[in-house]
């Protein structure tokens, strides 16, 4: 990951690769949009969804194979202000 995305996990409190162990990346990820202050580009979670596998012990792979799975995450979870939720909505 490059700085800028570092420099968002450390955003929000995240400052090593172990507090990303057991973590929910949606939530990660709808943090860093609290955070922004606006809805982050989908591809980001792609990211932390590599980077909590990684923490986790699974094997580096690119972002962009994370984007199916982010897309199925996000399904019905974006909020009026379009950033998303960490509940799914019912």
């Amino acid at each position: 990951m490059g700085r800028a995305v570092g420099a968002r996990f450390e955003a929000i409190g995240i400052h090593t690769v172990d507090q990303l162990v057991g973590a929910d990346p949606v939530e990660v990820f709808a943090r860093m949009e609290e955070y922004a202050g606006r809805p982050e580009d989908p591809c980001l979670l792609d990211t932390v969804l590599s980077a909590v596998d990684q923490a986790e012990g699974r094997p580096a792979r690119p972002w962009w194979n994370y984007t199916e799975r982010r897309r199925a995450l996000l399904r019905d979870r974006r909020d009026p202000r379009g950033h998303v939720s960490p509940v799914v909505s019912e």
